[in-house]
């Protein structure tokens, strides 16, 4: 069983910035991703649909002898985590959670900036993390309407991108805020614009990296790291079009592949 892949998945190609991350950090690891572009964002749907969507994928994952999962997405984590968990406990199952606890480490102000979803700020996960870590630190929460769908169609820059995202990083500057964190697995792909609106005095955290280190601890602790010989096989999946999931997947992360497509049929996936 330790060769068989990891599964990861997100309602589109935001998650690529945790596969990037992982594929990195456990260069032996064959990976399947999954993007449900039929349904991104996710961020402005219901609770109960995104678990179910996430319990569907996950069944779908398992089906194609995924080992473990991640789930990719910010908003995902804060709903339908511990569900899954719960439905399947046979899995090692690890999730994103906005990086509350290395941000109030790093912050000299005291004040704290989230950039997130709707959906993840009214997560039980995303309450429990500022609640656990960020005790006298004031945790400046940032809705960021629209951000994930210009990644998703690849605008990462130019004059529209920058003005959404100065309409965001304003009101957490003006609060006083010189760390920020991306509470969306989208953002980290428009971090170097982000980078270059706030300027080199303000910390800007990406969990993704994190994310892969603990994914390889999970998997060593169960026995489950690959012993395979030879290149590691990753393949994608999409229930969007894929022919602009390939341009995605090589604009953002370099990676050149043909994806599989899936389709929603009465609730289910099914291979195309």
């Amino acid at each position: 069983m330790s060769s068989a892949p990891i599964g990861i998945f997100d309602s589109g190609v935001g998650g690529l910035s945790v596969w990037r991350q992982v594929v990195h950090h456990l260069p032996g690891e064959s990976v399947i991703y999954l993007a449900d572009q039929a349904h991104v964002p996710y961020g402005q749907r219901s609770a109960a649909e995104i678990q179910a969507y996430c319990a569907e994928i996950a069944r779908h994952l398992l089906a194609l002898g995924c080992k473990a999962i991640v789930v990719a997405c910010n908003t995902a984590s804060a709903v339908a985590l511990e569900p899954l968990r719960l439905a399947l406990p046979q899995l090692p199952i690890l999730g994103l959670e906005p990086a509350v606890k290395p941000a109030v480490a790093l912050t000299r102000t005291g004040v704290v900036g989230v950039m997130a979803t709707p959906a993840t700020f009214q997560g039980e996960l995303y309450r429990a993390t500022v609640g656990r870590w960020a005790g006298d630190v004031r945790v400046v929460e940032q809705v960021c309407i629209g951000l994930a769908d210009l990644v998703e169609v690849g605008e990462l820059e130019g004059e529209r991108c920058d003005a959404l995202l100065r309409s965001f990083l304003d009101p957490m500057l003006a609060a006083g805020a010189d760390t920020i964190v991306l509470g969306c697995t989208h953002y980290p792909f428009v971090i170097e614009a982000i980078r270059r609106l706030v300027g080199p005095a303000l910390a800007v955290l990406d969990p993704a990296p994190a994310v892969a280190r603990h994914l390889g601890e999970v998997l060593d602790g169960a026995g489950l790291l690959s012993t395979a010989s030879g290149s590691p096989q990753h393949r994608f999946f999409t229930s969007g079009e894929s022919g602009s999931f390939d341009r995605a997947l090589a604009r953002l992360v370099g990676a050149r592949a043909a994806s599989e497509c899936v389709a929603w049929q009465h609730g289910h996936l099914q291979r195309l």
